[in-house]
């Protein structure tokens, strides 16, 4: 049995082209004691890949070359040599940009079908989830009435990081890229308004939507949109550090806000999140929004494209703002 695979080939300076990809077929290795074997169904295409890609010191070690691409997945256990897991149990784990995995037993977790489709466990009851979750409640902490402000609003975590907001009694602000995005987060997913960055001047669109200032921010873009909502904040403001994706293709250097100050003149603070820090609490996150979504407060969204060899292609969807929700790539197009 042959696996199709995605190897990183070298590290790519700015957006990432084919030349930074080895498309291979290898040999499925057989499962040895405490391993299984996986056939992949969904790989999460996420802004974090890219900085996977860069050999520099982060949050994780970074991918090497020649390596299967690192991905977040979900599938199917084939075969098993391990306790625990059997032939057909679905399963979620890194297990990379490929058809087949044989990885220890060890870090996957399973989860259930029955209770959401395969793919909605690399989205909202997935790693997007976990940090719209952990980033807006632990580090955002929003109080009832505040008015909160996410970018990338109709992107896998922004979405989710909005709702839960709303859920929590907030005035929700989204900016996002283009009228139908802005519509979507406004009518589909219940924000309270949204600012589109294309059309719109952010800072004087800002004014008009939060007319009493911004006490949360959650940002997933960095850049002047960072700028902008730093002018706009409150006396004791959170700014949650989530991703800088405006910034992740740069061949210069990373453009740092230039109106850091209104943290000090408002004693505001501004934190970074992973969400991996979080992990031992992720049931407890993944059962709560289960609920939220069983109650209609939650709606879950992805966006599947279709077909493994499409990979480099549908992975610059990210940046060029194309996708509607969680982006995923569907592995075989049966």
């Amino acid at each position: 049995m042959k696996n199709k695979q995605y190897l990183l080939a070298k590290r790519p300076i700015g957006t990432p082209t084919a030349d930074n990809w080895d498309f291979v077929e290898t040999d499925v290795k057989e499962p040895q004691d405490g391993e299984i074997l996986v056939k992949i169904e969904y790989i999460s295409l996420d802004p974090a890949m890219r900085g996977w890609m860069n050999d520099a010191k982060s949050y994780i070690e970074p991918v090497q070359i020649g390596e299967v691409m690192r991905a977040g997945t979900v599938g199917y256990v084939v075969k098993s040599k391990a306790e625990g897991f059997a032939e057909g149990d679905a399963v979620y784990g890194h297990f990379g940009v490929q058809q087949y995995a044989t990885v220890s037993a060890k870090g996957v977790h399973k989860v259930d079908p029955s209770l959401a489709p395969l793919e909605r466990y690399l989205g909202v009851l997935g790693m997007p989830g976990m940090t719209a979750y952990f980033g807006i409640l632990d580090t955002g902490q929003p109080k009832e009435g505040e008015t909160v402000v996410v970018s990338g609003a109709a992107g896998a975590v922004g979405s989710v990081v909005g709702q839960i907001a709303k859920i929590k009694g907030c005035r929700v602000v989204g900016i996002a890229g283009g009228k139908d995005k802005c519509d979507f987060v406004v009518n589909e997913l219940g924000f309270d308004a949204a600012i589109d960055y294309k059309s719109q001047n952010v800072k004087k669109a800002l004014r008009e939507t939060c007319p009493n200032g911004v006490d949360v921010y959650f940002d997933n873009v960095g850049g002047d949109i960072l700028d902008d909502v730093l002018t706009q904040i409150n006396f004791k403001a959170r700014i949650v550090i989530c991703g800088a994706i405006s910034q992740y293709n740069n061949t210069t250097p990373v453009k740092g806000p230039s109106n850091y100050l209104s943290l000090l003149v408002n004693r505001a603070r501004m934190e970074g999140i992973v969400v991996f820090d979080n992990a031992k609490n992720y049931g407890i996150a993944a059962k709560e929004m289960a609920g939220w979504i069983a109650q209609g407060k939650l709606q879950a969204k992805e966006h599947v494209e279709v077909g493994i060899e499409r990979f480099p292609e549908v992975l610059l969807m990210l940046f060029n703002g194309e996708n509607f929700g969680k982006l995923v790539l569907k592995v075989d197009g049966e």
